[in-house]
């Protein structure tokens, strides 16, 4: 059963994160203020929608990595199926590649954990309103760089070779053949100036790309 929601009453908040100790120290910043209330919290991010959808979530907070879904897949989700649920995104990745990654998947916002809590608050009440809400020095960070210059290929062969799984099992698992993979590696490579896979991955994880 999907809760009603009141427009006069305090924004209904849903909370992402897989540390149980910052969703909670969060939940009680938020729950401080009197237009504000926090309706729900998870550590997973495949039990966003379900949630959001359950308890009227306006606003979910969301972190980037999570357990079975990521925050950037869940924000996604929300953007497809419940788009009146407004995303922002409060992570400790402050990378560039990750900023322009949750705004394509639908997040109106993008704030790290070290926000002070009246930002934090201030930015539930502006992306609520419809506005969006950048983390300014990620934003002037994100402008001096281009976008991200690999394929979708190359970032998901990336993204398996830095931990250092071999070429040929990166190939059964993206059901590539093995030359093809080596021929995206090598790519990935050139574009991002590094000796080899693994630093190339570095780079691009440093990024924000993978």
């Amino acid at each position: 059963m999907v809760t009603p929601v009141d427009a006069a009453a305090p924004i209904r908040v849903l909370l992402a994160d897989d540390q149980a100790l910052v969703r909670g120290a969060l939940a009680a910043l938020l729950d401080l203020e009197p237009d504000i209330t926090v309706v729900a919290q998870t550590g997973n991010g495949s039990e966003v929608l379900p949630l959001a959808r359950e308890h009227g979530a306006q606003v979910a907070l969301l972190d980037i990595q999570m357990p079975v879904m990521d925050g950037l897949q869940a924000a996604s989700l929300l953007r497809s199926s419940l788009p009146e649920c407004k995303v922002l995104m409060v992570t400790t990745f402050d990378r560039p590649g990750y900023l322009r990654a949750a705004f394509d998947a639908g997040a109106s916002g993008f704030l790290v954990k070290d926000t002070p809590s009246a930002e934090l608050a201030a930015a539930v009440r502006r992306v609520h309103a419809g506005d969006r809400v950048v983390d300014p020095k990620l934003a002037a960070q994100s402008l001096g760089q281009g976008a991200n210059p690999l394929t979708e290929r190359e970032c998901q062969v990336l993204s398996r070779a830095q931990s250092g799984t071999p070429v040929a099992q990166i190939a059964t698992a993206l059901f590539l053949s093995v030359g093809t993979v080596r021929n995206h590696l090598s790519s990935a490579i050139g574009k991002t100036g590094a000796a080899n896979r693994i630093e190339a991955a570095h780079v691009a994880h440093g990024q924000g790309w993978i």
